[in-house]
């Protein structure tokens, strides 16, 4: 059993991860064994956070680049593979949300959103694809959402994306199965972060949210590496175009 579980020395990119729940999932593939590259645009706020991690041993090597830009993808991606070696894990992380109702909701913000969340995981997952491709192996992961099923009042734009990164998932499962790859997604329930700080800091939100979700709490950043793991490692090779869902029971009781 820990052989199929085993990720050590596996190259893992995971976008969006100088912070929140980026870095908690960088942290649970270093802390398995893995070669871990966080990214995110500020190469400071990415030095730091990998200098948190590698006081604690951990293989860890920075790559900034706005994941939205198709040059700054396609050159990073190509630095990582020629100077740190294949990359065997992509964890599609990086996503924004910008709160307004939808009819008031500004145009740029839209694209910013989409950009992110949306062109983003494509751009990042087609780049390093094509190196997978060659080598007959890989898995990418993409970070989904609840919101991938539901809606949910001036956040509207953001599950739009996260419904079209669910769908992106099993597109890409389908186009490329045939190379022996995984592609899967991972979709959050509701975690105490800083970006959900506005729900859970909200009292009638947070007592609606433990009423409804059968666990009666709200999830803890670290309960996701598991699944992580189980998608990055062996022990998914005839797991393809499938969200996994980590959300103490909250869909099935919708």
């Amino acid at each position: 059993m820990k052989t199929i579980f085993d990720i050590r020395q596996k190259i893992a990119l995971v976008t969006g991860s100088s912070q929140g729940i980026g870095l908690t999932l960088a942290k649970g593939l270093a802390e398995n064994g893995a070669i871990t590259i966080l990214n995110g645009r500020q190469a400071d706020k990415l030095t730091q956070a990998a200098d948190r991690i590698q006081i604690q041993g951990y293989q860890i090597h920075t790559s900034a680049f706005d994941v939205s830009d198709d040059n700054q993808v396609s050159a990073a991606v190509q630095t990582i593979e020629d100077k740190i070696g294949p990359i065997d894990i992509l964890v599609n992380n990086a996503g924004i949300n910008i709160r307004n109702p939808l009819e008031a909701y500004d145009n740029t913000d839209w694209d910013q959103l989409m950009n992110t969340n949306l062109k983003g995981a494509y751009l990042v997952s087609k780049h390093v694809a094509q190196y997978m491709i060659m080598r007959k192996r890989g898995k990418i992961i993409n970070i989904c959402s609840m919101q991938s099923e539901l809606g949910r009042k001036t956040i509207t734009p953001y599950a739009a994306s996260k419904g079209g990164l669910k769908m992106l998932t099993k597109g890409m499962a389908v186009e490329w199965g045939q190379y022996h790859i995984q592609v899967n997604g991972i979709g959050p329930g509701y975690f105490r972060t800083d970006m959900t700080k506005p729900l859970w800091t909200n009292p009638d939100f947070d007592t609606w949210l433990r009423n409804r979700t059968p666990a009666h709490r709200w999830g803890e950043p670290e309960e996701l590496t598991g699944p992580l793991i189980f998608l990055a490692s062996s022990a998914s090779d005839y797991v393809n175009g499938h969200i996994l869902y980590v959300d103490g029971g909250l869909l099935a009781s919708i």
